[in-house]
């Protein structure tokens, strides 16, 4: 889990564009995040296998 101090300073407005940094909106992760759902691998798959995102399954062939 990422500090709150974390979490606040990569909403603020960057100084330069080379520095933003993506966080999980759900557990504040920094790494492995995806830019469509803005959530990290972790809670994407979490959330998939429950369900909870439409259209999005588990792959098996």
């Amino acid at each position: 889990m990422a500090t709150k101090a974390q979490v606040a300073k990569s909403n603020r407005k960057p100084k330069y564009s080379t520095r933003i940094v993506r966080r999980c909106q759900l557990s504040g992760r920094a790494r492995g995040v995806y830019r469509k759902f803005r959530i990290s691998r972790i809670m994407l798959r979490k959330l998939a296998l429950e369900g909870k995102i439409p259209g999005m399954r588990k792959a098996s062939w």
